[in-house]
């Protein structure tokens, strides 16, 4: 590909549009591929957060219910530390080796995180074994995640026509959507049939055991994926950690971007436990506004990869951006006055389209300004940096905020706050529509 010219409209050296090289014909089966592992590990992660009371006691015994809690959460965040290693390793490892055996790689991972998770035995039973086989387990489950996101993003924009790759990478943060909406139906399920003790026993352990069922099938469907790492020569000077330090700038921006997301996404995670805990709903009906966030985020990251690809990338990022850093604590300062299931649900709901309609378009428009040579491993190292910092300690964060100021609407203001640091973000960032992808 000819070198582009910089002017000052294009700051950051994105290649100005152009003829793309044609895509890899790419099936609904592939895309399937493509995303499940993505659903599957997003699946086992937001399974942990809306259990989380309940595991905390299984594993972490505390002398009083709010700090076995703070425990619980605090080794959910244990598994964000293992992400920027996943995301440097497996990262390179794609742009080295190929998107598809890097994806192979990561279900591979998760699959033995979440069996440990499933089959460990409570503390109640071995003692501090358990609570150290959880950890190890989050660790992998983290590293696996870490190195998902950036491997199979890239691989979606580069199979995508250009004028659909919004739309395609989409995909992405829709099946964290579908990993929310299926693990809140089984979380009402449990909550619905079984007795509370029974919960504690032995019931959040199903939806774990249930999740091992889906790898075989994502390892089949991956296998037959097609391979777009190599379907171009790439340039020596975006390789490798040359590539990445010439995009440095590039990567601080989609840090800050990724930040103001993966907050909302994990404080919307978060609802079941505050609803239970803060609110005081019944667990069935707190899990009814996961159900709700899944809902919303599968539908709505659809619609804004479709409004990207429409209207650009930067005001789809911008704009649900600013609204969710405005509206948020006046949301939850009306949720706490005057709780009730219809508006419990109705913030839940509505948080979650703005975060899915702006997440979806950040997701394409970061490896759509970086050189296929680093495009997976910048993104990975990106996102998992953005959601390791702040989404491992979100719900931390917000359940200690809570507990030290007594103000419920503490997660709100976390929201608006990292909301706006975002904003100032995207603004840096230029348009990348019709922007050709580097090679």
């Amino acid at each position: 590909m000819s070198s582009v010219a910089i002017s000052a409209a294009n700051p950051l050296d994105v290649p100005r549009s152009a003829p793309d090289a044609q895509p890899v014909p790419v099936s609904k089966r592939v895309i399937a591929a493509s995303v499940a592992g993505n659903a599957l590990e997003f699946y086992d992660f937001v399974t942990y957060a809306f259990f989380a009371v309940y595991i905390g006691r299984a594993f972490f015994p505390a002398s009083t219910p709010m700090g076995s809690l703070l425990l619980s959460v605090a080794v959910f965040g244990v598994g964000f530390v293992a992400r920027p290693l996943g995301g440097i390793l497996i990262g390179a490892f794609a742009d080295r080796a190929g998107r598809k055996p890097a994806m192979l790689l990561t279900i591979a991972l998760i699959t033995l995180g979440t069996l440990g998770l499933a089959l460990t035995p409570s503390y109640a039973s071995i003692g501090m074994a358990a609570p150290i086989i959880i950890v190890a387990c989050r660790l992998i489950q983290g590293l696996a995640l870490g190195g998902e996101v950036g491997p199979a993003t890239a691989f979606l924009i580069e199979a995508a026509p250009q004028h659909k790759r919004a739309l395609y990478a989409s995909w992405q943060l829709a099946s964290q959507g579908i990993a929310t909406l299926v693990a809140g139906l089984f979380g009402v399920l449990i909550m619905g049939i079984l007795q509370p003790e029974q919960v504690q026993a032995w019931g959040w352990r199903v939806p774990f055991v249930v999740g091992l069922l889906l790898p075989p099938i994502a390892l089949y469907l991956r296998r037959a994926m097609p391979e777009t790492l190599h379907d171009a020569a790439q340039k020596s000077e975006n390789i490798g950690l040359k590539g990445l330090a010439r995009h440095k700038r590039i990567l601080t921006l989609a840090v800050l971007v990724v930040l103001g997301g993966t907050v909302s996404t994990y404080v919307g995670n978060y609802m079941t436990t505050y609803a239970i805990t803060t609110l005081k709903f019944p667990p069935a009906i707190a899990m009814v506004a996961t159900v709700t966030v899944g809902l919303v985020t599968l539908v709505f990251a659809l619609v804004g990869g479709w409004l990207s690809d429409r209207f650009g990338r930067k005001p789809m990022m911008l704009w649900p951006r600013i609204a969710t850093a405005v509206l948020t604590v006046p949301l939850f300062l009306l949720l706490i006055d005057r709780p009730s299931v219809p508006l419990l649900l109705a913030v839940a709901a509505f948080l979650a389209a703005l975060t899915a309609v702006s997440g979806a378009a950040s997701i394409v428009a970061i490896p759509e300004m970086l050189p296929r040579g680093i495009r997976a491993t910048g993104l990975s190292i990106a996102y998992a940096i953005g959601v390791s910092l702040f989404g491992g300690t979100t719900q931390f964060v917000i359940t200690w905020l809570i507990e030290v100021t007594g103000n419920p609407a503490a997660p709100a203001w976390y929201v608006a706050g990292t909301s706006a640091i975002t904003v100032l973000a995207m603004t840096a960032l230029p348009e990348t529509r019709d922007h050709v992808l580097e090679d």
